[in-house]
């Protein structure tokens, strides 16, 4: 196994750690098991890949969803998860 260090947003962090805690899974076991899920639901890449565009989001209404909004609603869930 190879050892590694990594830098995570500290409300990242501390989400990832309530969730090791509750399943009784150290951090780097919670950590390795999402990366796993995650090299398996990648797919490869190919030298003929075309470019990357933002994908168009629609909302609950079936409306276009603003991307540029996206930062300030995940900021404001974060606001809210975070203990009194």
């Amino acid at each position: 196994m190879t050892r590694t260090q990594i830098q995570l947003p500290e409300p990242l962090f501390r989400h990832l750690k309530r969730i090791a805690v509750e399943r009784d899974w150290s951090l780097a076991e919670l950590v390795r098991r999402g990366m796993e899920a995650y090299v398996r639901t990648c797919p490869e890449l190919t030298e003929n890949r075309k470019q990357w565009t933002m994908p168009i989001l629609r909302g609950s209404g079936g409306h276009l969803a603003d991307p540029s909004g996206f930062c300030a609603e995940a900021e404001a869930i974060d606001k809210r998860s975070r203990p009194r």
